[in-house]
C-alpha cells in the first residue's frame, strides 16, 4: 500500500469542486487544489487579506511581493479579479458567500468536529487565521489532511483532544489514504487507496469506520 502524494490529494479534492463556485483554499495542503483544478471548470478563489480571482502560482521569478495569499504565498490574479479590505473579505465568509472552504486539520471527529489552530506542541505555535470564520461561514467544509501525524497518530477520531476550531462543520474529509464522508452514523469510507484493506484502513483511525457498498479506489499519478 502507498499512500497518495499531495498532488494526488490535491486532485481529488479538485473533482469535487463544482464548476462556478466561490472558494477559499486554507493555508498548507488546501492551496496545491488551485494548481490541479482542469481548465474545464471556472473557481473563484477567495482570500481573507482581501482577494477575489486569485491565479495560480507564479512562475519562478515572476513573483510580485505586492500580490500574496492568506498564507503570505505569491499568487497571480486573474482578469476581473479584485481587491478590498480584509475586513470586506471576512464579511463575504461570516455573510454565507462562500461555496466551498478546503481546510487544513490536525484532528477531525466522527461528528465532524475540526481541530486545526492548535496543538500540544509547546514549540508550534497557535494559528487561529481565518479559519473560524470560514468553518462556519461557508456553505460546505471540505478537510484535506494526512491521515496520521508524522508520528502515527490518528487524526480521525472519536472526539478531539485538541481546542476546537468548531463543532460539527466538516462534510468530507480527504486524505492520503482516503475519502469519507462525516455523517450521522460516524465516518463513512467512499474511496480507498491503492492496496489499502479496510482493515489497515481502521488500524490507522481511532473512529469507528464504516463502509460504502461501493467503495472506490484512488487513483495515483
Amino acid at each position: 500500500m502507498q499512500p497518495l502524494s499531495a498532488t494526488d490529494v490535491a486532485r481529488r479534492v479538485a473533482a469535487d469542486i463544482p464548476d462556478g463556485s466561490y472558494v477559499n483554499l486554507g493555508i498548507g495542503m488546501p492551496t496545491l487544489v488551485a494548481d490541479v483544478v482542469g481548465p474545464d471548470k471556472e473557481i473563484i478563489y477567495h482570500s481573507e487579506n482581501g482577494i477575489l480571482g486569485m491565479g495560480p502560482a507564479p512562475a519562478p521569478g515572476e513573483e510580485n511581493p505586492e500580490l500574496i495569499n492568506a498564507g503570505k504565498q505569491p499568487v497571480t490574479l486573474l482578469p476581473g479579479g479584485s481587491f478590498f479590505h480584509h475586513t470586506d473579505a471576512f464579511m463575504m465568509m461570516r455573510g454565507g458567500h462562500i461555496d466551498l472552504t478546503v481546510l487544513g486539520a490536525f484532528q477531525v471527529s466522527e461528528h465532524g468536529d475540526l481541530a486545526n489552530w492548535i496543538t500540544d506542541v509547546l514549540t508550534h505555535p497557535p494559528a487561529v487565521g481565518g479559519a473560524m470564520d470560514l468553518s462556519v461561514g461557508a456553505k460546505r467544509v471540505l478537510v484535506m489532511t494526512t491521515h496520521v501525524t508524522r508520528d502515527g497518530r490518528p487524526k480521525l477520531l472519536p472526539q478531539c483532544s485538541y481546542p476546537l476550531t468548531a463543532a460539527g462543520v466538516v462534510d468530507r474529509v480527504f486524505t492520503d489514504l482516503a475519502v469519507l464522508d462525516v455523517t450521522p452514523a460516524g465516518f463513512v469510507v467512499r474511496e480507498m487507496a491503492p492496496g489499502l484493506t479496510a482493515d489497515e484502513l481502521q488500524q490507522l483511525t481511532a473512529a469507528r469506520l464504516t463502509f460504502a457498498d461501493d467503495v472506490g479506489v484512488l487513483a495515483t499519478s
